[in-house]
């Protein structure tokens, strides 16, 4: 018989799974008019593989707890904490855009 997750569950498992520190591993539960808010808190080191290339791991994420929500008749939304002090590099598109706008000065 299969193992019933409830979504709160079925996050930290999936995470779990995925990274190098599954200790620090920490979800919180909210639950308000909007639905059920999901805090995910972890290893700035393992930041990196839960959002995934162009965020791709963390779409995917989403998308497995709306379809865990919808089996609950909830909507379940998904906040990442971003780790103290901020993203550990700097964004490459901003450095990219800072380029075009002093390329465009006369």
């Amino acid at each position: 018989m299969a193992e019933k997750f409830g979504d709160q569950e079925f996050l930290e498992f999936v995470v779990k799974s995925l990274v190098d520190n599954p200790s620090d591993v920490k979800v919180g539960r909210t639950v308000d008019e909007m639905g059920v808010l999901l805090n995910l808190k972890l290893n700035p080191q393992d930041m990196g593989k839960i959002i995934g290339r162009n965020g791709n791991t963390a779409k995917a994420i989403r998308t497995l707890l709306r379809v865990v929500g919808m089996k609950n008749h909830a909507r379940v939304n998904l906040k990442i904490e971003e780790p103290e002090g901020g993203s550990p590099r700097p964004r490459e598109a901003s450095n990219s855009m800072d380029k075009v706008m002093e390329d465009l000065k006369l």
